[in-house]
């Protein structure tokens, strides 16, 4: 659900209140598909590795869908208050919904973390949550702002339970770990996309231009050593990548 907004809804003919539902049941699904999974797979959540249900916000970019989620250029729009009064409702909705986690995704800018910590607080979730930027360079986030500093913004919230990085070309996950590790003891989540380029004006992948699963699960075991507590996929990754970086990650952390 990291596309959808109340706003993106209202824009296709939905009233607010029909949005909402539709963001509340977006988590309900969750839950229900968790359920149905434990009920075949009742030895797959442990008290050391539960099944959790995250509900996703993505940020202002991806409601344009312009592809600016990879540049973090607003133009007007990008001011604090403006964020702040984009992200507020959608944010009270999805809690109010009581998933397990709320993922804050795709940052690309420092100002967008700033608000969404600004309304954890004015909100009052209490909720846990993580942050997860994304770059192209592999020393700042999309927009150009450092890293370092947007990862402190996240760190100085105690309602932040952990800092990452996602849809971003593996390529580039190791050194962004290392500054993340610079400005924080709190745990650190990557979930890279396939390393393919987005091409904003057609809106779509370009094809070829990634790793192979293979490549990107030769990956972990660095990860894993360089300081990430959790690992994923992001955008083009497949249930196959899913199900190697699991292989990958019991043979690092064999199960207790």
């Amino acid at each position: 659900m990291l596309q959808a907004t109340i706003q993106g809804f209202e824009s296709k003919g939905f009233s607010k209140e029909q949005g909402e539902n539709l963001l509340t049941k977006s988590v309900e699904i969750a839950h229900e598909a968790r359920e149905m999974f434990l009920k075949q797979h009742p030895d797959q959540s442990t008290p050391l590795r539960p099944i959790l249900v995250a509900a996703s916000i993505g940020s202002y970019g991806a409601y344009l869908a312009d592809g600016s989620e990879y540049s973090g250029d607003y133009g007007e729009a990008g001011t604090l208050e403006f964020l702040k009064d984009f992200h507020r409702r959608r944010l009270q909705v999805l809690a109010e919904a009581r998933p397990d986690l709320i993922a804050f995704e795709t940052i690309p800018n420092k100002l967008e973390a700033q608000a969404y910590v600004e309304l954890l607080e004015e909100c009052n979730i209490n909720i846990p949550s993580w942050f997860s930027f994304n770059s192209k360079d592999g020393v700042n986030v999309v927009s150009g702002d450092s890293l370092i500093e947007c990862a402190k913004i996240a760190n100085e919230c105690a309602k932040v339970g952990a800092v990452g990085i996602n849809c971003t070309p593996p390529r580039f996950i190791h050194s962004l770990i290392l500054s993340i590790r610079k400005v924080t003891d709190k745990p650190i989540l990557i979930y890279p996309n396939s390393g393919e380029r987005y091409d904003a004006e057609r809106k779509e992948w370009v094809e070829s231009t990634g790793v192979s699963d293979g490549d990107f699960v030769s990956y972990v075991s660095e990860w894993c050593k360089d300081g990430a507590a959790l690992i994923g996929g992001c955008c083009r990754t497949t249930p196959n990548t899913i199900r190697a970086i699991s292989r990958s990650l019991n043979q690092y952390y064999p199960a207790p």
